[in-house]
């Protein structure tokens, strides 16, 4: 089965020569497997240094990733595209893990997993949210999320549904739209935990996870704008990290309020306790596999939630702006 790989780069010159030194590395058979990769306007070396690898090269504008895949698409000639980030580095059995999966005809889309060696306790921690998610993936036939450091689709399919919606402007959500809105189909996605890929650039300091899923939140929430029956109930969003972002800023409510009139502070108490509660899964999820990290996630969940409480709320704030000026 002829398989294509298409990489989005956009100055990655840090990172692309170990994704791509991976992929001539897989077990697959070279001569059914041809790597694209879309330089997306890049400034640094990184079309230099994909130059030097036997690989497909385009370049683009600086357009965003979504339009960068989409590109690489209609280059391919694999019956199956799988999709992979230049901060990646897939594992050997990579490409053969994530093609086995469609011997079953009626998968049109897999998803692959994450992991790190990255040091840092945020690094660690965002790993350990991945592998929540996971454990989730693997109870359910099919998963409505395929995200893109690790996804397959069969080309056919994924061209008939016009790929990635190339409105959003970074690598943020636009692939939960596009498996929303074939989860709304009904075809069937499946995950592969052995189609591994290790990432390099989880977020490393606090700002900068902060920052992440800011907006993460804010460009999520302009895809429940679609699907609002996803805000409910999918299958890779764990239900605490809903309730957790709703006690959180509940408790902010209350402790206003609590300020203004003291009895309000028994409402306050019950908001933070009930806070706390929902994190007690992940916790102990944490502290089975990293005992530090564990014991950091009460705080890590606190800043969690904020940071992707709000970015919802300034997304919510904009697109009411847009409707009142419109």
């Amino acid at each position: 089965m002829m398989v294509s790989v298409i990489i989005p780069a956009y100055n990655s010159e840090k990172t692309i020569s170990r994704t791509l030194d991976a992929l001539a590395d897989q077990s697959y058979p070279a001569d059914s497997l041809e790597v694209i990769v879309v330089d997306d306007g890049s400034t640094d070396t990184t079309p230099d240094i994909i130059k030097c690898y036997l690989v497909s090269y385009i370049h683009q504008e600086n357009q965003g990733p979504a339009t960068a895949r989409n590109r690489g698409v209609k280059e391919a000639t694999g019956e199956i595209v799988l999709f992979t980030d230049a901060d990646c580095v897939p594992d050997t059995n990579w490409v053969r893990e994530m093609v086995s999966s469609f011997e079953d005809t009626e998968v049109v889309a897999v998803k692959g997993a994450y992991r790190t060696s990255q040091k840092t306790i945020t690094a660690r921690f965002s790993q350990i949210e991945f592998e929540e998610r996971f454990e989730m993936l693997t109870k359910v036939e099919s998963v409505d999320m395929i995200d893109t450091y690790s996804a397959g689709f069969r080309r056919d399919i994924f061209v008939k549904m016009g790929g990635f919606d190339t409105s959003f402007p970074v690598a943020n959500n636009e692939d939960t739209e596009l498996s929303y809105r074939m989860s709304q189909l009904n075809y069937k996605m499946v995950f592969n935990p052995k189609a591994i890929v290790a990432h390099l650039n989880h977020p490393d300091s606090i700002p900068r996870y902060a920052r992440l899923k800011f907006s993460r939140g804010y460009w999520r929430m302009v895809v429940y704008k679609k699907f609002p029956g996803k805000m409910v109930k999918d299958t890779y969003t764990p239900q605490t990290l809903k309730l957790q972002i709703l006690f959180l800023y509940l408790s902010v409510l209350l402790a206003v309020l609590t300020a203004l009139w003291p009895p309000m502070k028994l409402p306050l108490i019950c908001s933070l306790a009930a806070f706390l509660i929902t994190a007690v899964p992940f916790t102990l999820f944490a502290l089975k596999r990293d005992k530090t990290v564990g014991l950091f996630s009460p705080l890590l969940l606190i800043l969690r939630a904020a940071s992707l409480g709000a970015g919802m709320i300034w997304a919510i704030f904009s697109i009411i702006t847009k409707i009142r000026t419109v």
